[in-house]
Order: C-alpha cells, then structure tokens, then sequence
C-alpha cells in the first residue's frame, strides 16, 4: 500500500465494478493494528440483490421442481436460449421482483457490518448511498472509518430497475 501510495489495495481475484469492490485496509481493532477485508458496494446493488434472493425464494416455493437459472453462453458468446420451464420460472420471478418494487417492499440502508471472526483479519460488509464506488469513495471511506468520522446515512432506500433501452 505504502508502495503505491494508497490507503487500501484492491482484491485482483475478485472482479470489481461501478457498484462494488472487494479491498483491503490497515487500521485499528480492538487497541491493534489489523487488515481489513472489506466488500463495499452501492445501495442499488444490494436492493437489487435481495429482491432477487426474494424472488428465488417464492420460485422455488411455486415451482415443485424449481432449479437455479443458469445461463450458458455458445460459441460465438451469445447467450443460450433458455428451455420453456427455466423461461417459465424467469418469467414468474420477474413478475415478483416488479411487485416487490411497485410496493417498495425491499427498503436498505447503508450500513457496516464488522466480522472479528473473519478467514483473514477482520471482516467487513459495507453498503453505501453512492451512485458508484469510485477511488474517491473508497479513499473517503477508508479515511473515516480510521478516523472514527464515519457517520451513515440512516433513511431507508428502495430503488426501481432502470430500463437499459431507455
């Protein structure tokens, strides 16, 4: 870290992207110094993650034989049709995940859950208010955290899909 001059190191196992990394950080425990493994991601991500752990939930209670949708890609890297009961329950679970919205079921806030029992160092799940986790937003959060500055923003969130086409 002190080599490239930065406050944290980013997990080059783990893919990042605009709504989420996976990094570490050196800071303080419990009077001694440890590394933070730390995922944090946006607040749209983690809504659209549980709508989407609802809607499996009540796929799998709908569907007698429900299974996990995989999605395959062919040769050319086109995604693979789907066969009529995986488009079946696709379909079923975006219907529950467009109620759940419309209704606002799923509200989120931003958080940060600490893990002091952890595979490597100590363990934290954040979840932030931002449009996108940027350097800025990791090095802002890093900094606070350290500094014992950190102050979240307590409102519950609930968000609605973007359309892409749009």
């Amino acid at each position: 870290m002190k080599e490239k001059g930065l406050s944290y190191l980013l997990d080059e196992e783990d893919e990042t992207s605009d709504e989420y990394a996976h990094l570490y950080f050196i800071g303080k425990f419990e009077d001694r110094e440890v590394i933070y493994d730390t995922v944090i991601y946006t607040l749209r991500l983690e809504h659209e993650s549980e709508l989407y752990e609802i809607a499996e939930q009540r796929a799998s209670a709908h569907f007698p034989d429900y299974k996990k949708i995989t999605y395959a890609e062919d040769e050319n890297g086109n995604l693979e049709t789907l066969d009529p009961k995986e488009e079946e329950i696709g379909l079923f679970m975006a219907e529950v995940i467009m109620e759940l919205e419309e209704d606002e079921a799923v509200k989120v806030q931003e958080h940060v859950d600490l893990d002091a029992e952890s595979e490597f160092g100590v363990g934290l799940d954040v979840g932030l208010h931002r449009e996108k986790i940027t350097n800025e937003v990791i090095q802002r959060f890093v900094k606070d955290f350290n500094e014992d500055t950190l102050s979240l923003d307590q409102t519950f969130y609930s968000f609605q899909t973007e359309d892409e086409e749009m």
